[in-house]
């Protein structure tokens, strides 16, 4: 074949040539639209940080686990934590891991140990077992203890409770807190039920709704702006904040590699689903746990899966799609241990997201529970609910009660308007973005 003939072809084929003939390698993928704060600081030769030190290097206390990575010089990923330790001018000086641990490989609720850091021998300490918060003998000699976790977005995932706890510790310490803000993946805005005082727990620890719209840095601000938690009225608090990122962006047009941020939540989609799906947990229904697609699968042994979804999508809701599941629950070590309904066959719906910026969570989540509740035989339905942790969950009695009165769930998720909507003006003087 005659070398312009060939050219033709591999042109045709989704090659390109050199001059000589040969092919040449795909171009290298776009750089990320958007730098966290993590990056920032690696990028900026960690001087946010060199300002705090006491004289010499500056001591530094981590909160993190393991979605703190940044990227090399060479393009590729690495953790913060072999950054921080490599750094010529910070001396890492303690590691504190939340639930799920400093690897993220701890199933929820499970207690989670401390040690030491096997790459850097940095001492490391739970704040998910005897201890929530950093102890001032943790604390000592540390000159600033910095936050870098990514977030969900939802308020009862407890990374953003350690956080809180975290900035106490500081406060009490003396200590600036420095926040390295990340994207909240779900975006969109409030959502919910402001949490009331009666329902404060480690998975409600802030008067927020469900989903707050917020990065964790500018919850930080919020947090000790309004005087959430008591003694933060002294604390330094610093945020090293992102570059390219706008409010309500979609996680991916971050140009952001997803690292899973406890093991149920495996991909962005069911961070998306997962503020309403979680409310699953809060009943004797399946949320999906004991299974690979936890959270965008709902349902129960009891339930008609065509039925269920043909009910749901006739009510027309944004931004969504149910589709009719079939599931069984196994116990999986690391991920779920002992789930509801282990063994079962389990009929249910498979959420679909097809508009993140239309498409309401905790919404879908109170429909998809009224739903599941409905199609409930008598016995199930007089034990569907475990009410202390729903009312944890959704930060209220409300929902329960509105469910068991048999309210409409679109009149259940407008009662919230005026909530978020107050929150969101509340918010305001706090966010650092667009």
């Amino acid at each position: 074949m005659p070398l312009s003939a060939l050219l033709v072809l591999l042109t045709l084929l989704g090659f390109q040539a050199d001059a000589a003939g040969a092919t040449s390698a795909a171009p290298p993928a776009p750089p990320p639209s958007v730098t966290t704060g993590a990056q920032r600081l690696v990028d900026e030769g960690f001087a946010p940080l060199a300002v705090l030190g006491r004289g010499g290097a500056v001591r530094v206390g981590l909160v993190t686990n393991h979605t703190a990575r940044v990227d090399t010089a060479d393009g590729g990923p690495a953790h913060l934590i072999d950054r921080l330790a490599a750094a010529p001018d910070v001396a890492l000086a303690a590691l504190f891991g939340p639930e799920h641990g400093l690897r993220g490989t701890a199933e929820a609720g499970a207690g989670v140990s401390g040690g030491a850091d096997r790459a850097t021998g940095t001492p490391v300490y739970s704040l998910y077992g005897a201890s929530r918060k950093p102890t001032q003998a943790q604390l000592r000699g540390v000159d600033a203890l910095v936050f870098d976790m990514q977030d969900v977005g939802a308020r009862f995932y407890t990374y953003i409770s350690t956080m809180g706890y975290a900035m106490q510790a500081a406060a009490e310490a003396g200590i600036p807190f420095v926040v390295l803000d990340r994207p909240n993946p779900i975006g969109g805005g409030a959502e919910g039920w402001v949490m009331g005082p009666r329902h404060t727990s480690f998975v409600g620890l802030y008067p927020v709704p469900v989903t707050h719209g917020l990065t964790v840095g500018e919850l930080a601000r919020m947090v000790a702006g309004e005087g959430w938690l008591p003694g933060l009225d002294g604390l330094d608090l610093r945020v090293v904040e992102m570059g390219g990122y706008r409010r309500g962006m979609p996680w991916e047009q971050t140009g952001l590699a997803w690292t899973p941020p406890s093991p149920n939540v495996p991909d962005v989609e069911t961070a998306r689903v997962y503020p309403g799906t979680g409310f699953f947990e809060g009943t004797t229904a399946s949320e999906g746990r004991g299974t690979r697609v936890p959270f965008t699968h709902v349902g129960a042994p009891w339930v008609d899966a065509d039925a269920l979804a043909a009910t749901l999508n006739a009510r027309g809701l944004a931004g969504v799609r149910f589709e009719p599941a079939a599931f069984t629950p196994v116990d999986l070590p690391g991920q779920a241990t002992d789930p509801k309904h282990e063994g079962e066959r389990v009929g249910g719906v498979r959420l679909v997201v097809t508009d993140p910026a239309a498409f309401r969570p905790v919404a879908a989540g109170v429909h998809a529970v009224e739903a599941v509740y409905r199609q409930a035989p008598p016995r199930p339905r007089r034990s569907f609910f475990k009410a202390d942790w729903l009312a944890k969950l959704a930060g209220t009695d409300r929902l329960r009660a509105a469910l068991v009165r048999g309210d409409d769930p679109a009149r259940i998720a407008a009662s919230w308007a005026d909530e978020a909507s107050a929150f969101e003006a509340r918010a305001e003087p706090y966010r650092l973005y667009p």
